[in-house]
């Protein structure tokens, strides 16, 4: 059942929506199991969100902030997941956060995926907020059509995980290598947001929501039951 979709009238109104709902369950993972753990992705679409969160009252040393896709390059490049996180949502009462990264500068992108499994099972190995965006083509996370590592990432009965996505051919997406958690990451989450932003990104979730769980990654989450919500504005 394609989930109720959410609808602000501003970014303004959007980002503090969302940056709410994070802080809430956040909040309250601290309070009930002195920790919190939070995932979100890169890209100019939640830096609004994340300049609220950033001044939450949460109990940020408690919390562990990661990225649920990056790009296989440091910190140092513009493409960066990270260096967004950290520019954005990591100041303020955020900067006590603990940041856990994807990429490592290991000798392929498929160890660096598998070091940074290993780091997020220690952490607990599960997410208590996730915010998602989603791209053009409908992929979220690293999960692009078409990509080798597509049907892996979306197969539900695996345990949750981080893998590496090698770079598209012929033209296809994506550009680079990256790195991405899957499908039972997002299955196994306390709260999935999916923020989207402007008419065209609206039309493409109601067109792929409708689409096949194995190859979609929209209709994927819907299919295994992902706790989401989708919280849309018309303004860019």
């Amino acid at each position: 059942m394609t989930p109720e979709i959410e609808t602000f009238p501003t970014v303004e109104t959007w980002a503090q929506s969302i940056a709410g709902r994070i802080e809430e369950t956040s909040g309250a993972a601290v309070i009930a199991n002195g920790k919190a753990v939070f995932a979100g992705p890169g890209g100019s679409t939640p830096s609004p969100v994340y300049a609220r969160l950033a001044q939450a009252n949460i109990g940020w040393d408690k919390v562990a902030v990661t990225l649920v896709d990056e790009r296989y390059v440091p910190e140092t490049s513009p493409d960066s997941n990270a260096r967004l996180i950290k520019d954005v949502l990591l100041q303020g009462p955020a900067a006590k956060a603990r940041f856990i990264p994807l990429y490592t500068a290991e000798v392929t992108v498929d160890r660096a995926a598998a070091v940074a499994a290993h780091a997020l099972a220690e952490a607990g190995g599960r997410f208590d907020a996730v915010l998602l965006g989603m791209g053009e083509d409908g992929h979220i996370c690293s999960m692009f059509p078409e990509s080798p590592t597509l049907k892996t990432l979306l197969t539900p009965t695996l345990k949750p995980n981080v893998l590496g996505v090698p770079h598209g051919r012929d033209g296809m997406a994506p550009s680079l290598e990256r790195i991405s958690i899957n499908l039972p990451y997002l299955m196994a989450a306390g709260r999935v947001i999916l923020g989207l932003k402007g008419r065209a990104k609206l039309e493409v979730f109601e067109r792929e929501a409708l689409g096949d769980p194995a190859t979609q990654p929209i209709a994927a989450m819907i299919a295994a039951k992902v706790p989401l919500e989708v919280v849309w504005t018309e303004a860019n």
